[in-house]
């Protein structure tokens, strides 16, 4: 069976890379856009698309940027990478470097990272830090430490990161023939909306599409700086992959949100919730919570009458749902457990949900 093509090969032309970069991969890239029926229904917008970045290799986007960032960091001659991270980053970053045999450290803000990005980083080989603060702190320790140890920092505030991420636009152009009329997006540390949005420029630039979408953001309400207008001290949200009160790309974030005719806008935590559920159980696919704030963001503006002339939206659903499996089991209830028998089985079948 032939491999598939490595992103860095599919995109070299688009990409800052050459022949002398590693052509690194772990199959990342070409993600399912998949049609969302209930959600078309629900918000009356003729074509609703999820992005599922979840089928990335370590079930996030930011294995996208992060190739590009580790291929790059080893043509350089590294032999250590380092990130701060709320655990998505932290996966992608040990995964490459263990890939590319280069050491990794991390450094988490502590008890705030979901078990099972956690337990990847671990399993990957990264050198695991957790630090009493916020992702802010880790974000302004990990930039210190990447000078003094002669690291290459691969948070987003590297512009290889972005580079990487916009081919996400790429494949979702290649995909509808077109760019859509919108594209719906959690907003953490806002690297990935201006990614997309740089991706959609030069996609209508080459002549791969022929418009810009709006960029419709959505950052979790007790982790909205951009929406405030202020850095959040202590940013609070279940959805912990955009738990971030001063966003390293918060510029280029409203750069694309200005640009584009969109908006960048708050959605509660039970917003998210609800929309994490709505995707499991009505289109069939399980993401992270962080990944729903997109899919709250559009089916709150479709509610408001926000959504007036988009035929065609795009959500991107950022992360799998495995990231966090004891949110899941926390909304689930726990489980039924009867005796071996058949009519206490068939009692428990016949429960309503």
């Amino acid at each position: 069976m032939p491999e598939k093509i490595c992103l860095i090969d599919r995109y070299a032309d688009r990409l800052p890379v050459g022949a002398g970069t590693p052509r690194l991969t772990l199959g990342e890239g070409d993600t399912p856009l998949v049609r969302a029926p209930f959600l078309e229904s629900e918000t009356g917008i003729p074509e609703v698309w999820l992005k599922v970045e979840g089928a990335n290799p370590t079930g996030s986007f930011k294995d996208r940027g992060m190739v590009v960032a580790v291929a790059k960091a080893l043509e350089a001659g590294a032999t250590s990478i380092l990130c701060a991270s709320t655990g998505n980053t932290a996966a992608s970053a040990a995964a490459y470097a263990a890939r590319a045999r280069l050491r990794c450290a991390v450094v988490f803000p502590a008890g705030y990272v979901a078990l099972g990005k956690l337990s990847q980083a671990i399993v990957f080989g990264a050198q695991v830090v957790a630090v009493r603060g916020g992702f802010d702190d880790a974000l302004r320790l990990a930039r210190d430490a990447a000078q003094r140890e002669g690291a290459t920092l691969v948070n987003s505030v590297n512009p290889l990161r972005l580079q990487g991420q916009k081919t996400a636009a790429f494949e979702v152009c290649e995909a509808l023939g077109d760019a859509p009329d919108a594209l719906f997006i959690p907003v953490g540390n806002a690297g990935n909306i201006s990614a997309y949005w740089l991706g959609f420029v030069e996609a209508a630039r080459s002549g791969l599409a022929t418009k810009h979408p709006r960029m419709f953001g959505f950052q979790a309400s007790g982790a909205a700086p951009i929406v405030r207008g202020a850095i959040v001290e202590h940013p609070e949200t279940i959805a912990t992959a955009i738990r971030i009160g001063n966003p390293a790309s918060w510029d280029l974030a409203v750069k694309a949100r200005d640009e584009s005719g969109g908006a960048i806008e708050a959605v509660t935590d039970e917003d998210i919730l609800d929309a994490y559920s709505t995707l499991a159980r009505c289109e069939g696919i399980f993401c992270e919570p962080a990944s729903a704030a997109a899919v709250a963001g559009l089916r709150l503006r479709a509610r408001a009458g926000g959504t007036q002339g988009l035929r065609t939206v795009v959500c991107v659903l950022t992360g799998n749902g495995l990231k966090d499996p004891d949110r899941a089991m926390a909304l689930a209830g726990g489980l039924i457990e009867v005796d071996a028998d058949l009519d206490a089985v068939c009692a428990a079948i016949g429960r309503p949900l």
